[in-house]
């Protein structure tokens, strides 16, 4: 098995690309975010899978790991072949299509040319679970951390809704209330409405 092609640039284009190895030229089909990843390169590594069909023998390259492995997770799901595949991580990049299948978002998914409505929900949930370990292994945040950024977030917005409303309602201007209000949950965005409303009265 190849793990990787290092090598100098004999040609490349958005679909494929042929690395010089010691005077021997090997022909990988790439990705177009591959493809802006070696633009201007001219020696490069690419990490490689081979994919072999009864009527074709095609080798792969992918300018990181990660594309690699979501090219991997992605000809695992019923129907992706790695021609579709390929076609996917051209039109998504791997931290964008790691997102759109996390949210769940099949409407960003179809837009890619050849995947329509059942296979767009069959990625998201073959891959849902198996891209968020993907994520782990990769040292990025867990479901738990992020939800709990999203909490705290929600709750920031929320309070300083109702903080600006219950100022308005006393007769500062909305301006003043809302600079004064960003301020304080800059600072402190943990903070109960009831106090950002004293903090802000002290200010305004």
């Amino acid at each position: 098995m190849i793990e990787y092609i290092q090598g100098k640039i004999d040609s490349a284009d958005p679909q494929q690309a042929v690395i010089d190895v010691g005077g021997i030229g090997y022909r990988l089909a790439i990705s177009q975010s591959t493809y802006a990843a070696i633009s201007g390169k001219e020696q490069v590594r690419l990490y490689a899978h081979e994919l072999i069909r009864e009527d074709a023998r095609t080798l792969y390259g992918f300018a990181s790991r990660r594309e690699r492995d979501l090219f991997l997770l992605l000809i695992g799901v019923s129907g992706i072949g790695g021609g579709t595949a390929r076609l996917i991580l051209s039109a998504l990049s791997p931290d964008d299509l790691i997102h759109i299948i996390r949210r769940e978002d099949a409407a960003l998914l179809k837009r890619v040319k050849g995947i329509g409505p059942k296979a767009a929900a069959r990625i998201i949930v073959d891959l849902k679970d198996k891209v968020l370990l993907l994520m782990e292994t990769a040292g990025e945040p867990s479901t738990a951390t992020d939800a709990a950024a999203h909490a705290a977030a929600a709750h920031a917005a929320a309070g300083a809704e109702e903080a600006m409303a219950a100022l308005t309602m006393l007769g500062f201007p909305p301006a003043a209330c809302q600079k004064m209000v960003r301020q304080i949950l800059t600072e402190q965005p943990t903070l109960p409405v009831e106090q950002i409303i004293k903090l802000a009265l002290k200010m305004l």
